[in-house]
């Protein structure tokens, strides 16, 4: 067996055991280290274990995506999302399906704030759902405006995915986090235009919200908006300016979110244990997948099938618009049965010769695969958002009521995505200005 059908069936056993629900990272590192021993021997897959982990974990721009976490946690922990969704259903009830766009808008601030979809979708699931349900909203339309909304987290920086593919990609991780702003902000306004229209076409989605506040209210609850908008204005605003670097940003916003906690009295040492524990699994689970994707890497460029398969695309037609239609297709099946870390780590050691081929700007084509992987995480039949958002609400809304609701959204994904497509100055302008 020659190394490139190694290659090819190391990468088809891969997606089977992960099909069959064997951890990602534990799947591509069993699978690379039996390939490497198949082509060369085992010494040699041995000496790949021993010296590659380290070196590639200990990366400094990796140590962002454990801050970032850490920043959404303690926002979540110490209920730093509820001011702000309070103060933005007082002044947007009144429009058609007002508390879903409320709830758009409170996602895509707190995405600002945390960098991850799932920790997005988990916080504002249990606040903004039951307000809807109450106010007599659609249950599809309640549920699927969160788990589409929480996708935010992986395109409106500070993005966790940004991080691992700029570090995988060897791109500029400020740039790719200013080019995701402007198509995270564009996803937020259809969603929101979406919802607008469909309430405006079929009231009854909305329930009946009877909402008069008065300037007396109005005002108090501007009172508590601050703490978001203070955080994302530190975190982003030091990075857009270049103040400092992505990393040192990661670290200042965990900082900073302590900080706002504790003025705001709600820094306790149960919040801090909750936070810095999700943080250490999410990262340890990370993390985890990442050196499995490393071994993989080096297991698939020995074998010389990332070259074949560039080979392979390249060889129908070298447009711009084949290499997307094909990126596009493999991330929307694989998207189904995989979560998008893992989907992500895999399929880059692919695809990154193919855009280096193709000649395609690696920070536009970034923020396409983010865009498809948002797409994924509500996707049936995995969908990791609608799993989220099931049990947060402890099966008070049905798998199926859920994925029913994330239709009309994941129409707005492929609207939002071809725009993106068409106009790649939406997502190359800001990183131009800054660069």
């Amino acid at each position: 067996m020659s190394n490139l059908e190694v290659g090819i069936w190391g990468t088809v056993i891969a997606l089977a055991l992960i099909a069959l629900r064997v951890p990602v990272g534990l799947a591509l590192g069993l699978v690379s280290i039996a390939g490497i021993a198949v082509m060369f021997n085992m010494n040699v897959a041995w000496g790949m274990i021993s010296a590659t982990p380290f070196d590639y974990v200990g990366q400094w721009e990796l140590s962002a995506a454990p801050m970032f976490l850490l920043m959404g946690f303690i926002c979540s922990s110490t209920d730093m999302t509820r001011g702000l969704f309070l103060s933005l259903r007082l002044y947007l009830a009144r429009l058609p399906g007002g508390l879903a766009i409320t709830s758009v808008g409170a996602c895509a601030f707190f995405a600002a704030a945390s960098g991850s979809s799932v920790a997005t979708a988990s916080a504002m699931s249990r606040m903004a759902v039951p307000e809807m349900l109450n106010n007599g909203y659609d249950r599809g339309l309640a549920t699927g405006t969160i788990a589409a909304s929480g996708t935010l987290g992986s395109l409106i920086p500070p993005s966790v995915l940004l991080i691992l593919y700029g570090v995988y990609a060897q791109v500029s991780v400020g740039q790719l986090f200013m080019a995701g702003f402007i198509p995270g902000i564009l996803s937020a306004l259809i969603y929101i235009a979406m919802i607008m229209v469909r309430v405006k076409l079929k009231p009854e989605l909305a329930g009946t919200v009877a909402f008069n506040p008065t300037p007396e209210e109005r005002a108090a609850a501007l009172r508590d908006v601050w703490p978001l908008p203070t955080l994302i204005l530190v975190v982003l605003g030091g990075i857009f300016t270049g103040v400092f670097s992505p990393t040192e940003a990661g670290a200042l916003g965990a900082f900073a979110a302590m900080v706002i906690a504790a003025l705001r009295r709600k820094l306790t040492r149960g919040a801090m244990i909750e936070a810095v524990g999700q943080a250490v699994v999410s990262t340890a689970s990370i993390f985890i997948i990442l050196i499995g994707s490393l071994f993989f890497t080096r297991f698939l460029a020995l074998s010389g099938f990332p070259r074949a398969f560039s080979d392979a695309i390249l060889s129908v037609s070298t447009d711009a618009w084949w290499i997307l239609l094909a990126v596009a297709v493999i991330y929307l099946v694989l998207g189904m049965l995989i979560d998008s870390i893992g989907l992500l780590l895999l399929t880059l050691p692919i695809l990154i010769p193919l855009v280096d081929s193709s000649g395609i700007n690696a920070v536009w084509f970034g923020i396409i695969v983010i865009k498809l992987l948002e797409v994924g995480l509500i996707t049936p039949p995995i969908g990791l958002n609608v799993y989220m958002i099931n049990g947060a609400l402890n099966n008070r809304v049905t798998l199926p009521e859920i994925f029913r609701g994330i239709t009309w959204f994941l129409a707005m994904d492929i609207v939002t995505l071809l725009i993106l497509i068409l106009f790649p100055a939406l997502s190359l302008w800001l990183p131009s200005m800054a660069y």
